[in-house]
């Protein structure tokens, strides 16, 4: 269990290989306390994900970490965010580029994250209710894709709104575990290169996962937990 915000980042972040200052800095920034529920408040820096209502979960901090520091920003870019779950991931992508477009399905999940970071004080982040396998096309292209749930591959709705020389990160493979892919938009194609493995909820859409009976529909976004 870890005690202190300071000691997450220390130990969950910076020790096992998080090391982008600025990624560091939205951390301390986006504190994760915000995001937890009440009946989880002392967990709120334990480096594991966190169940949620609607089945959602928390993402875990280590992961959050090594995703953001992939996307390499540096403050200028237009991100787009599939799957904005509880907000968190979301807040920490809204101190490091310049623009955020998060799409997400479920409707208590979208409107609580967004009454969330306004409370907070963001300005930079736009929400869109709906399939983010389909990405957010009227604002396109943008700059860094990320998604925050497991897809069969790279939706390609999500790979034609990445501008050229853009980045896409997302966990790709089954549902029972992926790796995390990174992708470099190189003369319309991506150049796909592969990281950590991880366990994310599938990407419920037209362009991801379908929905069946035995789906929650409302666990989409966010993952289970990964210890290297």
């Amino acid at each position: 269990m870890t005690e202190t915000l300071d000691d997450m980042i220390q130990f969950d972040l910076r020790a096992r290989g998080v090391r982008d200052e600025r990624v560091l800095d939205a951390f301390r920034r986006v504190d994760r306390i915000h995001f937890v529920p009440l009946m989880e408040r002392r967990h709120a820096y334990d480096d594991r994900a966190l169940i949620l209502s609607h089945g959602q979960t928390l993402s875990q901090p280590y992961m959050v970490g090594v995703m953001t520091q992939e996307l390499k920003l540096s403050g200028a870019e237009r991100v787009l965010e599939v799957g904005t779950g509880s907000g968190f991931q979301t807040g920490i992508l809204a101190c490091l580029a310049k623009e955020v477009y998060t799409v997400e399905r479920i409707e208590y999940l979208a409107t609580t994250a967004e009454d969330r970071l306004l409370g907070l004080g963001f300005s930079n982040i736009r929400f869109r209710l709906g399939d983010g396998s389909r990405g957010w096309p009227e604002h396109a292209p943008y700059d860094r894709v990320l998604v925050t749930a497991a897809c069969p591959q790279i939706p390609q709705s999500l790979s034609d709104q990445l501008a050229e020389g853009g980045i896409i990160v997302a966990p790709v493979g089954p549902p029972a575990s992926q790796i995390l892919t990174i992708g470099v938009k190189k003369a319309g194609r991506l150049d796909i290169r592969t990281d950590t493995p991880c366990v994310f909820v599938k990407l419920i859409g037209s362009e991801g996962y379908a929905a069946n009976v035995t789906d929650n529909p409302s666990a989409h976004s966010g993952e289970q937990e990964y210890t290297d």
